[in-house]
């Protein structure tokens, strides 16, 4: 009998259904995503094995590995865990997590960098770093000074035994999960709702893409594209059962006439640190306001009924 929690009540009609679109023959921009072996685990001390990856098409290897340097697992009572047996091959990188706690873990690759450029003469020279290792190193006599800070987490969660929420608690820092509805309590025909905050306020406004796995062997996608409301909500319908990768980026503001695009040595506009897209893109930032630039996205899967 599976065990579910119980759900906010409805504040909101649903803000969009799911679309059958025709698949694009075209390439997509690369995603960044984790992929757990499973999400709901029972039994005495279970593993789950995870992949990481940037690809064009959801869920297959083929164009980099995920980069493991920031891990971060978090364990039912909120410390952390340390993941086993990492390995990088060509086009994934896979690590294994032994559930030894009941309840639910938080397994995230979290990038928070700061991304500098800069004139000396006519060289123009990058640096990457944290704002107080970029102050000690752009010289004072630097010119034209443009500076990004590069937030995004990519993330999953998996469950032993009943869902649990220590571990789901937002950090305060970039984009995040707040679980309305726990993210392991997802069935195919009912709603869930969840909502998103910005260093720990309402993403109000954000653009949310969430699409269904397998469309290799299918003729179309099954995708969903909608807008936080103002208390960063959505709600979703699942219409079928399966794994799905949910991605949320920032409306990207004007930028004033003339004024150049800004971002990071060797990011591209609209990519990502972990190779997913990022906004909002703006003005050249400096050290004491860089350009922000903040993307999430999150591997869910959906059971049947």
């Amino acid at each position: 009998m599976k065990k579910r929690l119980s759900l906010l009540a409805s504040t909101a009609a649903l803000a969009a259904s799911f679309a059958v679109l025709l698949l694009p023959t075209a390439a997509q921009a690369h995603r960044a995503w984790l992929l757990p072996s499973g999400t709901v685990f029972s039994g005495q001390e279970p593993w789950v094995a995870v992949d990481a990856a940037v690809s064009n098409d959801i869920f297959y290897f083929e164009h980099n590995a995920g980069n493991l340097d920031n891990l971060v697992i978090t364990g039912p009572d909120g410390k952390p865990v340390e993941a086993q047996n990492q390995a990088k091959t060509r086009y994934r990188s896979v690590f294994d997590v032994k559930l030894e706690q009941a309840g639910t873990y938080r397994i995230a690759l979290v990038n928070d960098s700061m991304f500098a450029s800069y004139k000396v003469g006519n060289e123009t020279k990058r640096l990457r770093g944290t704002a107080e290792s970029l102050r000690k190193e752009i010289p004072t006599d630097a010119q034209d000074v443009r500076v990004t800070r590069s937030q995004s987490r990519v993330e999953t969660f998996v469950t032993r035994g009943k869902p649990s929420t220590d571990s789901l608690k937002p950090t305060g820092r970039g984009i995040e999960l707040v679980a309305v509805t726990h993210p392991n309590d997802l069935f195919a025909g009912e709603t869930a709702t969840f909502r998103f905050v910005d260093d720990g306020k309402p993403a109000a406004g954000y653009g949310v893409t969430v699409i269904l796995a397998g469309k290799r062997h299918q003729d179309k996608l099954t995708e969903l594209t909608l807008d936080t409301d103002k208390n960063g909500e959505i709600k979703v319908k699942w219409p079928a059962a399966g794994m799905y990768w949910l991605e949320v980026e920032p409306a990207r503001p004007a930028r004033p006439q003339g004024a150049p695009q800004a971002g990071g040595p060797g990011m591209p506009a609209g990519s990502g640190a972990q190779g997913g897209p990022m906004g909002p893109m703006g003005p050249a930032g400096t050290l004491d306001k860089p350009t922000r630039r903040a993307g999430y996205s999150l591997t869910l899967e959906v059971l049947p009924q």
